[in-house]
């Protein structure tokens, strides 16, 4: 969706909204940190983000696969920064195509700042010379398919008179090329704001004016950013800082304190302003907390379309079905899904296919480092503390597994005993949901989709689990006619119970004045070409340790030996009987741990 439309809704709706910019990291580390850090302030309830291009163009690649991860994967909508700083026409072209692609709709256009190692600002050969040649050539050749953004500058106002109207006249021209709105510089002066606006509309400029917001978060951050940008300081603020000016924790106090009722000033005013863009800088606390002390808080979404995020790049925009394999590794499945032919087709890929199969683009990989990896599941060296950290993920006492991206749904928590037990008797359990038999559209816990509608979901388990108890577990899942399941080994020997080629579905919702929905599935094709992955992370975990380690060893073994498995209960009716067969079989044959030793305690 436009930036604009966005901004009209919340006018006609009467609430104040907000955004974040945010700038790409120069690490692979810091990138990770920086998309887990997206995610999260996702839930403080911005309208859209924004990602910088980078002083001197030197990170325009990097821009623009945040864009694509944002607006794709995190499931936020991105406006993208493009200067003309070494940037020839055909680059912006290609930025601009893949910005498309990507199904980002918002695209700030900026001259931009000198390159890195210069002083002066020069066109580079076959590029833009101002930033209305960018606008111009935006409209030129996408017509209206981007909302086109412009910065503005409000301590133009304190400039000579004759300067200040060339400004404006420069801006207006930017206008009447067909620029969208307009996102301003960070000011701390709110007077010379005020005054600013009240020029442009003056002036004829009568599209948004974004303020953009920096919170202070530390003296000499604060200093720094202020003295690059020549921004004004009012006195006021210096005179309630800088007695302070070693102690971050009280400026950032004091300094919210005094941002806030800046913008309360702009919010409250006859400007017509309704909306403030935050300057992250790549830091959460500070604006979480500024959002506080304005008690600007997210609208709770009561309501989610699907009960997965929805992609927002155009080929993914109407998907409706996923396989649940993928449940905990989002990026992963829509790379890998990506070129699969006749995608989505609601079978998610032909095994015929020459793309069927190949690994996503990202690379399967776990997100931690080895150091972090050691912190988090220490150095395991027997069977019995492999299934202690199963068990501690599934009671959330554990922050993450090799197959999990993120922290176990909600949900788990119905079911987190039950998982426990299951792995405390030798099946090590990655992906899971419980039962649902016609609960409410808007439940807490459960609910997706529209209102007055009811969902329901499928008992669906998915583990690890020894060949030797996998031997004594498939067939008593056989004589269950309620149960299918698929099982593979690494090597890919598959075995299962399903009599159909088709999926099977897991997860459906039942809407007035629609046809039934099933957004998530099991299927074989899907399962074949998790395997690949579910394996992989494992090797990975275990490459973790130094070779021929006694816990090198051990998880190599597992990935070796084991059985991957997932099972179905078809009677969506009965939430404890999919954990009934594992109980049995696991009491006679399991491995049986002593609840102490999952609970860490041996």
């Amino acid at each position: 969706m436009k930036i604009t439309q966005k901004i009209e809704r919340a006018a006609k709706e009467d609430r104040v909204w907000w955004s974040f910019e945010y700038f790409p990291p120069r690490t692979a580390q810091g990138l990770q940190n920086l998309l887990d850090r997206i995610e999260r302030m996702r839930g403080l309830g911005p309208e859209f983000i924004d990602i910088t291009w980078n002083a001197g163009g030197r990170t325009s690649d990097l821009s623009s696969e945040l864009v694509k991860t944002c607006q794709g994967v995190i499931g936020i909508e991105t406006c993208m920064h493009l200067t003309c700083t070494n940037m020839p026409a055909e680059k912006v072209d290609i930025a601009l195509r893949d910005a498309k692609v990507h199904g980002c709709r918002n695209i700030l256009a900026l001259r931009g700042d000198p390159p890195a190692g210069q002083s002066e600002w020069t066109a580079v050969e076959g590029g833009f010379v101002h930033g209305i040649d960018l606008v111009r050539h935006i409209r030129q050749h996408y017509g209206d398919y981007f909302d086109i953004a412009v910065p503005g500058f409000p301590q133009q106002a304190l400039l000579p008179p004759e300067e200040f109207q060339q400004e404006l006249q420069w801006l207006k021209e930017k206008c009447d090329e067909g620029v969208d709105f307009i996102f301003t510089q960070m000011f701390y002066d709110v007077d010379v704001f005020v005054t600013w606006v009240k020029a442009l509309r003056a002036a004829g400029i009568t599209i948004p004016i974004v303020p953009g917001i920096a919170p202070i978060q530390t003296w000499n951050g604060f200093v720094r950013a202020t003295s690059l940008a020549k921004t004004i300081i009012p006195k006021s603020f210096m005179d309630a800082l800088e007695p302070y000016k070693n102690d971050d924790e009280k400026v950032r106090a004091i300094g919210i304190k005094l941002v806030a009722d800046m913008c309360r000033t702009i919010l409250e005013s006859d400007l017509g302003i309704r909306g403030l863009h935050f300057y992250t800088m790549n830091l959460e606390k500070g604006t979480k907390m500024l959002l506080q002390e304005l008690s600007l808080v997210p609208r709770i979404e009561t309501i989610k379309p699907l009960p997965w995020r929805q992609s927002l790049t155009p080929n993914r925009r109407t998907e409706t079905i996923r396989p649940i394999f993928w449940a905990n590794r989002t990026k992963s499945y829509l790379s890998r899904t990506e070129n699969w032919d006749e995608y989505p087709n609601g079978r998610f890929g032909d095994s015929r296919s020459p793309a069927y199969g190949d690994l996503d683009g990202y690379g399967v990989s776990i997100k931690q480092t080895k150091e972090d990896a050691v912190s988090l599941w220490g150095t395991p060296t027997k069977l019995e503390e492999v299934a202690q950290l199963f068990a501690r993920f599934c009671t959330r006492d554990l922050a993450a597994l090799p197959w999990s991206d993120l922290p176990p749904a909600a949900e788990t928590t119905v079911i987190d005993q039950q998982l426990a037990r299951m792995n405390q008797l030798g099946f090590f359990t990655i992906n899971s949901q419980p039962a649902v038999n016609g609960a409410s559209s808007t439940d807490p816990v459960h609910g997706w989709g529209p209102a007055n509608g009811y969902v329901y979901q499928k008992a669906y388990l998915e583990f690890f689990v020894s060949p030797e108890l996998g031997a004594k577990l498939l067939p008593a899942i056989e004589r269950n006619p309620m149960l299918t399941y698929y099982a593979i080994n690494r090597r890919g020997d598959l075995r299962t119970n399903s009599k159909s080629e088709g999926p099977n579905a897991v997860t459906w919702g039942v809407f007035p004045g629609k046809e039934i929905i099933q957004p998530t599935i099991v299927e074989a094709v899907s399962f074949m070409a998790w395997k690949d992955e579910a394996f992989e992370l494992g090797m990975q975990w275990a490459n973790v340790y130094e070779a021929d380690s006694p816990s090198n060893k051990l998880i190599t073994d597992i990935m070796n030996t084991f059985l991957l498995v997932n099972v179905v209960h078809n009677d969506f009716k009965d939430p404890n009987a999919i954990f009934e067969t594992f109980f049995k079989v696991g009491e006679e044959h399991g491995l049986n741990y002593p609840a102490n030793v999952l609970n860490g305690k041996h």
